[in-house]
């Protein structure tokens, strides 16, 4: 049971994160390619339109630290920060809260919820916490040794 348990999260994590990564991707995408929408977007929100494309990158760059397992944190503060500034942004217009402001809390709750379910955190946390580590120690002639100095 425990083992269908932990495929459970697992599928949920994936799940949660190739939701938040379909998304992030077609918007840094949209932007790239300053299709019309993003234009008109760009100009409600108070943006000059040359600031697509960059942005679009900074997206992407963000999407893809987040996509390699051993960055994937990393990449979800930097995602977490980028998301922050498009809240800011809305609020600032004065758009609706729950359908416009808070968008992108909803995208970070996927990309951490899917680290969360996925098990990328437990090390982390346990860092955190002080809790030991679920990492295996190397024991025997391979460990590495510490060296002191007298």
């Amino acid at each position: 049971m425990a083992s269908l348990l932990s495929n459970t999260r697992r599928w949920t994590g994936r799940i949660m994160s190739a939701a938040a990564v379909l998304f992030l991707l077609f918007d840094a995408t949209i932007k790239l390619l300053v299709i019309p929408p993003v234009v008109e977007a760009f100009t409600r929100l108070g943006f000059p339109v040359s600031l697509a494309r960059g942005i679009g990158t900074l997206e992407l760059v963000c999407l893809i630290v987040y996509l390699i397992p051993r960055t994937a944190i990393p990449g979800a503060i930097l995602l977490t920060g980028f998301l922050g500034g498009a809240v800011v942004t809305h609020v600032r217009v004065g758009d609706p809260l729950l359908t416009h402001a808070l968008f992108p809390v909803y995208v970070g709750a996927l990309v951490w919820g899917g680290l969360l379910f996925r098990g990328r955190l437990a090390a982390l946390i346990g860092e955190l916490t002080g809790a030991p580590s679920t990492r295996a120690t190397v024991r025997g002639p391979l460990a590495p040794t510490v060296v002191q100095r007298v």
